[in-house]
């Protein structure tokens, strides 16, 4: 889960949460945690996948175009999945080190 801190401009630190399961916080850099604004908490399960993942992530990166986070993403660990593409989507399909699918989105935004 922490490769997620490596790929978003996003910060993680340990959950605050009162039971220590592993979890991993993830909010703005510059806000503080406990604030008023949306942070991410991700939390770990030992229970195996049996099907379709029920939360479905898409990265969409707006400071380079996707081949470039494709690389920088296979370079933190990511690899590609095969889950029935015909090769003429848009995104890519990938896993984290952990076996986590997502997305890489086309970019929506020109690059800064």
């Amino acid at each position: 889960m922490r490769g997620w801190n490596a790929c978003s401009a996003l910060r993680a630190q340990e959950s605050g949460a009162v039971e220590d399961d592993g979890s991993i916080e993830i909010g703005p850099p510059d806000a503080g945690f406990g604030g008023p604004q949306t942070i991410l908490v991700l939390s770990p399960s030992s229970t195996p996948r049996t099907g379709k993942l029920r939360l479905h992530i898409d990265v969409n990166t707006t400071d380079r175009d996707q081949d470039a986070e494709l690389e920088r993403l296979l370079t933190l660990g990511a690899s590609p999945v095969d889950v029935g593409q015909t090769g003429t989507e848009s995104w890519h399909v990938l896993a984290d080190p952990e076996g986590n699918e997502f997305c890489l989105l086309h970019t929506r935004l020109q690059p800064l």
